[in-house]
């Protein structure tokens, strides 16, 4: 052969940068190609007729060379000496050219001369070793990838025809075991065959490879057990450029896929359960949580006494009612979904003892479910009308709280063991969300059940004013907090005002709030002045704010059930030790009002003719920081004129702006019915009114209308400290009282006057003033300079005196004595007499 190259040079791939050369009998080169040419440079006119042992760098080594070839050997190695010197390591290959008789004999070997005698004319390849060491590897991995067992392998012609694959290319149901020269359309969902081949395409047209792109890959046998592939492919093509189709490879990441998910949706339901604390928000987390990821139906039934903060007791007959609490997701076709709320299901406790959940590949809801109630429903009730369900417990302290159901339609299949797994890791964190609502739910209810046993009647109706009181207290998320509203009676028809904020939420707080109103109304008792009552209240909020903390743990049975492992015990419960408090003191006879401030924002005043202003006090320091004086601000209204008084929860809004809320506030005191409607009304609403979506804090109202008793029911007098004067005493009093038709009191009057004017003016030297009111009461005042302090005592049979405090609180219905700064005040109070029936 010459070095000139074929005018065809379509070479198959294996032989295109191969070198040749024809031996004839004699071992001598009778052809040479253009690729050896190339290989060797070494031309034709050079090596033809030459001894092919001329060519190798070791012409000894030829013998080896002929003798393996004479025994049949057609591979070996050689190093060969370029036309420029140089050693080139070469893979060399036989082949013979003729198959006449001498074949049939065994070739001549050389002798030890180096001579040889005849031989058959063969063909010898020759390819560098490098090269060759290529090809073999190239032939080691194509063939090893058509044995794989974990990649699907697949050479499809420019058509998509399947041309080759491996015998593990989609082992699946449905798939045919024979694949040659068929479509994926043949065997495939026709939605996921066209996305497959569209990609496919792709990398025809572009040449750009595909890789690691996912895909969901169902059979139209078998369209409900769907698969996830991740399809890699790069495009064939001759050395001239010519396409000849595309290869991709297949890998199932199923598993790894779902295990994916399975972790992801674990840790989705664990961020999202238990943000809550509110059962019922508790049991919609969960129901969310679960789908669509594990079924396309979910329902939380739970146990009714979990809901009030209870724990969950079987009956007598072992069965526990749960109530269906949230219902997530969508019904199967032609069912309806389960409504919450409305079922109440009694369930044998023994199936829900199982730690792992129980699945039903037919219809119905589980083999674990054990259901059995007249408002169940059915098994449609509790599945959504899905075949395929998934019932796992609620359990937290080895209690049974409730239950959880999954459902999915027939082409999701039915769970398999890793999705029961997964349900019960996600309820077995729930539960112990859950459980947590449920001990919150219980403090919860305690402290709004101990707080509003605290408070006073939300209406009252005085001689001096009528008053109404609106208390929301806080969210679920932050709990109940120590706000406070009280409205004191007090003595001469006067009414104490007052609204409190502790600091904090909980037990705690509602229980310090509950010192503090008792602490107010010991304090109004003694008829101190608002800024004087509020020193003394201060001290004792220090006091409080010293005492050391104290867990629920050390105040209770270490051998209650509720708290087996005592792991409440490590988290005390703060004290609330701070509060602010306004206090107002409201007279209906001068019509003055003094308030004072620990910390707490001005009232607001709306006067009959519809101005609202907020009163101009000075707050002093929140109650609890002690050294810090407060001030009393007096004002006078006019009867009619509504004061309101309130906590920092009604005016915050966004961003703790108060003014905004003093100005909102302002302007709904300022509406016309303010003035007319009855106050529990107008109170409700400013309430509603609230923007604030949840409430951070409590929130807390007291409206009052205020009265004025008239001039004329009302006398004065004022007398020296005379024993004489006495009887002018008495003699104005009856006046009085025959002018007001309650001549019926006038002789007890007469006698109560006497004995505390004859007091008086026996333990004082300055004047006495003498006061009458008459309200839904007759109230006798007698008020003079002295500080001494009346006191009842029991008198011996021989005693003189001692008598007459004793006298008057057999004839009064209430007494007692109150100081300012000009003195002190005895003052009385008397039944008026019933309405003649005539």
């Amino acid at each position: 052969m010459n070095d000139t190259r074929p005018a065809d040079d379509s070479l198959p791939p294996f032989t295109h940068d191969t070198a040749g050369a024809v031996l004839d009998t004699e071992g001598r080169i009778s052809g040479w190609t253009h690729e050896a040419h190339a290989l060797l440079g070494r031309s034709a006119e050079d090596v033809i007729g030459r001894p092919a042992r001329t060519l190798l760098a070791d012409p000894a080594s030829w013998t080896a060379l002929a003798q393996a070839y004479a025994r049949g050997r057609r591979r070996g190695e050689a190093v060969l000496r370029t036309g420029h010197g140089e050693d080139l390591p070469v893979i060399l290959q036989a082949f013979r050219l003729h198959n006449g008789p001498e074949d049939a004999q065994a070739p001549h070997v050389p002798d030890e001369t180096g001579e040889t005698g005849t031989m058959a004319e063969c063909l010898l390849l020759a390819a560098p070793a490098s090269l060759a060491t290529r090809w073999h590897q190239d032939q080691a991995f194509v063939a090893e990838l058509f044995l794989q067992d974990r990649v699907g392998f697949a050479v499809l012609d420019p058509e998509l025809h399947l041309m080759r694959t491996n015998t593990h290319l989609l082992p699946y149901t449905g798939v045919p075991s024979d694949l040659q020269g068929r479509r994926l359309a043949d065997f495939l969902w026709p939605q996921d065959a066209a996305a497959v081949e569209e990609h496919l395409r792709q990398v025809l047209r572009t040449g750009r490879p595909l890789i690691g792109t996912e895909q969901i890959l169902r059979t139209v046998e078998d369209p409900s057990a769907g698969v996830i592939i991740t399809i890699s492919a790069f495009r064939l093509q001759a050395p001239d450029g010519q396409v000849l189709g595309v290869t991709a490879l297949f890998t199932d990441v199923t598993e790894l896929r779902r295990s994916s998910e399975r972790l992801a949706l674990l840790h989705h339901a664990t961020a999202s359960v238990g943000r809550s604390l509110s059962v019922a928000d508790t049991g919609r987390e969960l129901a969310a949580a679960l789908v669509p990821g594990l079924g396309d139906i979910a329902i939380v039934d739970i146990a009714d006494a979990v809901s009030l903060g209870e724990e969950p007791l079987p009956d007598r007959d072992g069965r526990l009612l749960l109530r269906r609490t949230a219902v997530a997701g969508h019904p199967a076709t032609g069912s309806s979904l389960p409504a919450p709320t409305a079922v109440l299901t009694t369930v044998p406790t023994t199936d829900l003892a199982s730690p792992h959940p129980d699945t039903d590949t037919g219809t119905g809801t589980g083999t674990g479910t054990g259901t059995e109630s007249d408002h169940s429903g059915g098994a449609d009730a509790q599945s959504g009308g899905h075949p395929f369900t998934l019932t796992a417990p609620l359990r937290a302290r080895g209690t049974v709280l409730g239950r959880v159901s999954v459902g999915r339609r027939a082409e999701r299949g039915p769970y398999q063991p890793a999705e029961q797994d997964l349900l019960r890791e996600i309820t077995d964190r729930a539960a112990l969300a859950l459980d947590n609502a449920r001990r919150f739910t219980r403090e919860h209810r305690a402290a709004v059940g101990l707080q509003r046993s605290m408070l006073p009647p939300a209406q009252t109706d005085t001689p001096a004013a009528t008053t109404a009181g609106v208390y929301l207290p806080a969210d679920t998320a932050t709990g109940v907090g120590g706000d406070w509203f009280d409205v004191i009676p007090l003595s001469s028809a006067r009414i104490a005002l007052v609204v409190g904020d502790v600091v904090g939420h909980g037990l705690a707080a509602a229980a310090t709030m509950g010192r503090l109103r008792t602490a107010v109304r010991t304090l109004a008792d003694l008829d101190l002045e608002p800024d004087e009552l509020l020193t003394h209240l201060d001290d004792l909020v220090a006091q409080l704010s010293a005492e050391p903390e104290q867990t629920p743990g050390q105040s209770a049975d270490p051998s209650s059930d509720d708290d087996p492992d005592g792991a409440w015990h490590d988290h005390p419960i703060s004290s609330a030790t701070g509060a602010t408090c306004a206090y107002a003191v409201y007279d209906p006879v001068t019509r003055r009002c003094v308030v004072a401030s620990a910390g707490h924002p001005p009232p607001a005043v709306t006067d009959p003719e519809g101005n609202v202003s907020y009163l101009p006090i000075d707050p002093g320091p929140p109650l609890g920081i002690g050294g810090l004086p407060f001030e009393a601000t007096e004002v006078e209204l006019a009867p009619g004129s509504v004061i309101a008084l309130y906590t920092d929860g009604l005016i915050e809004y966004d961003h703790g702006n108060l003014d905004t809320g003093m100005a909102e506030l302002a302007n709904h005191l300022r509406r016309p019915g303010t003035l007319t409607r009855p106050l529990r009304d107008v109170g409700r609403d400013i309430v509603t009114d609230h923007p604030a979506p949840g409430l951070g804090d409590d929130l807390t109202l007291l409206l009052a209308r205020t009265r004025a008793i008239p001039a004329h029911h009302t006398a004065d007098l004022t007398i020296e400290a005379d024993p004489a004067a006495v009887a002018t005493v008495r003699q104005a009093a009856t006046t009085h009282l025959h002018t007001c038709g309650l001549q019926e009191l006038a002789f007890t009057t007469e006698l109560i006057l006497s004995e505390l004017v004859t007091n008086a003016i026996r333990y004082t030297t300055g004047p006495v003033h003498i006061r009458l009111i008459h309200t839904d009461r007759l109230i006798c005042e007698v008020s003079d300079p002295s500080a001494t302090h009346p006191r009842m005592r029991r008198a011996h049979l021989t005693d003189e005196g001692g008598r007459g405090l004793y006298l008057v609180a057999q004839l009064t219905t209430r007494w007692g004595s109150r100081y300012d700064h000009h003195g002190k005040t005895i003052w009385t109070e008397q039944e008026l007499p019933p309405p003649d029936a005539g």
